[in-house]
């Protein structure tokens, strides 16, 4: 599903240059279950970034699912964010002021089709992520590892080849978070492809293949029994 060959991605900020990842070498298989893990200020987040396509490398090549990304314009890499990847992030990033389910439809606006079973199709996503009595609560009204649930099934609204999850226990408490990551062995048993980044390596070895980053390189890629 995923090539990078050779990716560097260099910041510029008032004329001085800063490296951040450094030819990086990494295939992904469909169905896998991956930990990026690595202390802060490794790459790990930025790797992310790109691995999401929410920023271009500033070298290499990305193949995503055979399809060569790595010139595509601000259109093109919209589409594919919006129809082939998914997103769950520390912070949930939820609207406040929308319930559940309109929070989970939220990427559907974004679609060349809404599709007309948009609120069935969300209602069980909220079911199946245990939100099935929730659909019409607002974020305040969730505690949250609830919260980041309602953005699990956001991220599964269009059916997404991949799932991108940023730290996704960074806010919760053990309790939660455990809860949490049992939804994402669930995700990885129907199939899914899962790409979680951590520093925590309790979480990490949740995942099936834990790949640490180091100064911007791989510096480790294994398999967990």
């Amino acid at each position: 599903m995923i090539q990078l060959q050779k990716i560097e991605k260099t910041y510029q900020a008032g004329g001085v240059e800063t490296p951040v990842l450094r030819g990086i070498d990494l295939t992904i298989e469909q169905g896998e279950y991956v930990a990026l893990m690595g202390p802060s200020g490794t790459g790990k987040s930025t790797l992310m970034n790109v691995l999401g396509l929410l920023d271009s490398a500033s070298g290499g090549r990305y193949l995503f699912d055979g399809e060569d990304v790595t010139d595509l314009g601000d259109r093109a890499l919209s589409r594919l964010r919006n129809q082939r990847i998914g997103f769950v992030f520390q912070l949930f990033h939820l609207l406040p002021r929308i319930s559940a389910l309109d929070n989970v439809l939220l990427p559907l606006l974004y679609s060349p089709h809404y599709p007309k079973d948009a609120k069935e199709r969300g209602k069980g996503l909220l079911e199946q992520v245990g939100l099935g009595d929730r659909v019409k609560y607002k974020p305040y009204a969730l505690s949250g590892g609830q919260q980041q649930r309602v953005a699990i099934a956001r991220a599964l609204i269009n059916e997404p080849a991949l799932i991108l999850a940023d730290e996704p226990t960074g806010n919760l408490d053990q309790k939660a978070g455990a809860e949490i990551l049992d939804l994402f062995d669930q995700l990885h048993a129907q199939g899914r492809t899962l790409i979680l980044v951590t520093h925590d390596p309790a979480v990490a070895a949740r995942a099936k293949r834990i790949v640490a980053l180091r100064d911007g390189t791989v510096e480790s890629d294994r398999s967990v029994a």
